[in-house]
């Protein structure tokens, strides 16, 4: 019964939330719409702050379970990791903007480091980052990439639920996530000029399948990773400077004029 009650009072709060944002959710008015008398709410949450964490576990639990099973079955079906990751780059931007008050609950810092769901989310974006590693298109490390996307997703997000709604950009999110692309892929889309930056993508991509390696004891594949992670988080040599260009002969039409265009 106690369960019932919970889920009961879980999902009043939640509509409220959704519907009116975080003011709403007062005790009386969770109690009154569960049915229950506010101490049950008190007994089984603490507080207000208790509940909300509850209504942010359950929402994101939710949510995290349907993106992972969309990722599981992309590898099973050796979608293209690019697509994959726009697919659910799109799902997260629509998930934001459709639900303020989630986000910004889901959003906190003290949420996002401690609970269990939003450790999940976390993962499921690592996986779509890996396959993307372990095919050979990063030319940056996979916490690097991971942390980019994320930035990027949070900015859009917030962007977009600061603008009135009939002045929201829509391709704003997507030309935030084509700019980190362009940054972290060896071959950025829309045909950017970027660097392949030698042997780094190698190195990220055999990272990538560093434990997955059956073919070398534990300690050889932790020897690997270490070697590979030392690589990746080495900086990039930098660029030979431009030749200084070729004196100019002053003295008009003189053999030494340089008649370069």
């Amino acid at each position: 019964m106690s369960d019932d009650t919970r889920a009961r009072i879980v999902d009043v709060a939640t509509s409220l939330l959704r519907e009116h944002g975080a003011a709403a959710v007062s005790t009386r008015r969770v109690a009154h719409g569960a049915g229950v008398q506010a101490p049950t709410i008190y007994r089984l949450f603490g507080d207000k702050d208790g509940l909300l964490d509850a209504v942010a576990e359950q929402v994101l639990a939710t949510y995290v379970t349907e993106k992972a099973s969309v990722i599981e079955a992309a590898a099973a079906a050796d979608v293209d990791p690019l697509d994959d990751l726009r697919t659910g780059w799109r799902t997260q931007i629509d998930f934001g903007v459709g639900n303020p008050a989630l986000f910004a609950l889901l959003s906190a810092p003290e949420r996002a480091r401690t609970s269990p769901s939003a450790r999940a989310a976390l993962e499921v974006l690592q996986a779509r980052v890996r396959r993307m590693a372990a095919a050979g298109l990063l030319r940056v490390s996979e916490p690097r990439a991971v942390d980019m996307i994320r930035a990027a997703g949070s900015g859009a997000v917030l962007t977009l639920l600061t603008s009135a709604p009939d002045a929201r950009d829509p391709a704003l999110a997507d030309a935030m996530l084509d700019s980190v692309l362009a940054q972290i892929l060896v071959a950025p889309p829309a045909g950017a000029a970027v660097s392949a930056g030698g042997a780094l993508p190698a190195a990220v991509a055999l990272r990538a399948q560093a434990p997955d390696l059956g073919a070398l004891t534990d300690a050889e594949r932790r020897l690997l990773a270490d070697w590979l992670d030392r690589v990746i988080a080495a900086p990039e040599p930098a660029a030979a400077p431009a030749p200084a260009p070729a004196p100019t002969n002053s003295g008009g039409s003189g053999e030494g004029a340089d008649t370069a265009t």
